[in-house]
């Protein structure tokens, strides 16, 4: 017979700028190769258009409908459905409607997750602190490079 143990893993959460994130794989517990962390968003909001050096992202639309900004091109998701973010590309999204949005991120390699537990922890703001957030942002390798053209 075979016995699985599962070792319950301590979830961190923090709120910035008005998203959630529930961080539920960090680096150190995937030897660096994977964070995850889920993102309640209030509709009609979403990142400037940023770039990771770093890693690639999927993005994961759990609740709400999505539009994601991938190099120039936009394309609508709604729940269940997976978007790939590679890594160098400029990207962002949008929740759309009224309905708050809810997704999973999943980044590879790990480490970028903490940039949100060091963006709140400093209680740093977009636009008013943005010189100090690109500074914490170059540090986890996120360029931020403008807002996104939607139309």
């Amino acid at each position: 017979m075979t016995t699985i143990v599962q070792e319950k893993k301590k979830t961190r959460a923090v709120s910035w700028m008005g998203t959630d994130y529930t961080i539920t794989v960090s680096k150190g517990d995937s030897a660096g190769l994977i964070g995850v962390f889920e993102g309640r968003v209030p509709a009609g909001d979403g990142p400037p258009v940023h770039i990771h050096h770093n890693e690639d992202e999927v993005i994961h639309v759990i609740e709400g409908d999505y539009e994601f900004w991938l190099d120039g091109k936009t394309e609508r998701a709604g729940p269940g459905r997976s978007v790939f973010l590679p890594r160098g590309v400029p990207h962002t999204f949008r929740v759309v409607g009224d309905r708050p949005g809810r997704n999973l991120a999943i980044l590879t390699p790990g480490g970028f997750e903490e940039f949100f537990i060091k963006a709140a922890e400093q209680d740093l703001t977009i636009p008013e602190d943005m010189a100090a957030v690109v500074e914490l942002a170059g540090l986890y390798g996120l360029e931020f490079v403008g807002p996104a053209d939607w139309a």
